[in-house]
């Protein structure tokens, strides 16, 4: 093959298509809008689903490299309610299929395992305009452009690319997240550590609820989870945190103090996280020379799905472009139809944030824990 592939996006979905291609003797180019790899942080914790994620990887040939960056002991999860108590404690035993890395240290992972000069940064799209027979020019707000034969948009929720595929755009799913993180909890916030125990808890009621990890260094990554409309959200000033924070915690009166201490003492302002989907049947007729991966091709609700999801498409697409090198038409047609079927299966199983939070809540999530 000699037309190098053009990615827009440097998200793990890209990384490892581009990292699958070159495996294969494939050059591509991967444009990225961010200035460089530590322009911002890359999230929380991923589990890495042992049927989709962690074969995407295995084709990457990257699988020793992960393991490397597996936190022990991360797939326990306590469900708790408001005052503390805990309703159920699932411990990680060392047979849970979905081990936990870091997102931040999986994309320098995936960075590291591409040659050099691979991912262009500081190149965010400004527009893409098809120019025929399956070509398309692609420009940046940096002023330059690039010309390609295959456009692979890999470039998430808002991305520049689908609009040359569907008309589709995101909604709002009525719930949005804050984000928050204590640092070294242990020591510094132990009673925090403590309430959140060595993986995951969730203390969850309709509404509302509060989701907390511990990551690497004993670091607690929160996120209060409200169902609310986007002008609640709005009314609230970001800009001073404390303020936000004193808002945003009125919400959960009445809950234990170790549970609103996550929020309250929060060393990072709190962000805001605003949740958009697509159609979960979200797919588009085969148009020359271009196709979508990940969050650009189907956006769902955090679900533990979409990393992996990411992965998938990313390590598919690269197979299938191996596969038809002549032929890249063929090459695409391939990789879409199964991952529209693969994607709207999985998302449609995923646990749904909004049945998480609705009036059966926290009993509905411990009897699908338990299977009762």
């Amino acid at each position: 093959m000699t037309t190098p592939v053009t990615i827009i996006g440097a998200g793990l979905g890209g990384l490892v298509l581009s990292r699958v291609l070159h495996v294969y003797g494939i050059p591509s180019t991967v444009y990225e809008a961010e200035s460089s790899p530590s322009a911002r942080t890359q999230g929380g914790l991923l589990d890495i689903r042992d049927y989709n994620g962690q074969p995407a990887l295995e084709t990457a040939g990257l699988t020793e490299e992960f393991r490397e960056l597996v936190l022990e002991g991360r797939q326990a999860m306590r469900l708790l309610d408001r005052d503390g108590n805990v309703l159920l404690g699932l411990p990680d035993d060392g047979t849970g299929g979905n081990p936990e890395v870091q997102r931040g240290e999986l994309r320098q992972m995936l960075l590291d395992s591409l040659p050099a000069g691979t991912v262009r940064w500081d190149h965010k799209v400004s527009g893409v305009r098809a120019l025929g027979d399956g070509r398309h020019e692609v420009a940046f707000a940096n002023g330059t452009a690039a010309t390609t034969s295959l456009l692979v948009g890999a470039d998430g929720a808002w991305s520049r690319v689908r609009p040359l595929l569907s008309g589709a755009t995101p909604e709002y799913t009525g719930l949005s997240f804050i984000e928050t993180h204590l640092f070294d909890g242990d020591n510094r916030h132990p009673t925090s550590a403590k309430t959140v125990g060595g993986g995951a808890m969730m203390v969850l009621e309709p509404g509302k609820g509060i989701l907390a990890h511990r990551e690497r260094g004993g670091n607690l990554h929160t996120w209060v989870m409200l169902s609310r409309p986007q002008d609640w959200f709005a009314d609230i000033d970001f800009t001073d945190p404390a303020a936000a924070i004193a808002q945003i915690v009125r919400e959960f009166d009445g809950w234990a103090p170790e549970l609103t201490a996550l929020v309250t003492d929060g060393e990072t302002a709190p962000a805001l996280r605003t949740i958009y989907t697509l159609p979960i049947e979200h797919r588009w007729d085969r148009t020359p020379g271009v196709t979508l991966l990940g969050d650009a091709a189907h956006l769902s609700a955090p679900n533990g799905e979409g990393a992996n999801l990411a992965l998938c498409d990313g390590a598919e697409l690269g197979k299938a472009i191996a596969a038809h090198s002549d032929d890249i038409e063929t090459a695409l047609t391939e990789y879409e139809q199964a991952m529209f079927v693969r994607s709207a299966a999985s998302n449609a199983e995923a646990p749904d944030l909004q049945v998480m939070l609705g009036d059966g809540t926290p009993h509905n999530l411990i009897n699908a824990f338990t299977g009762s």
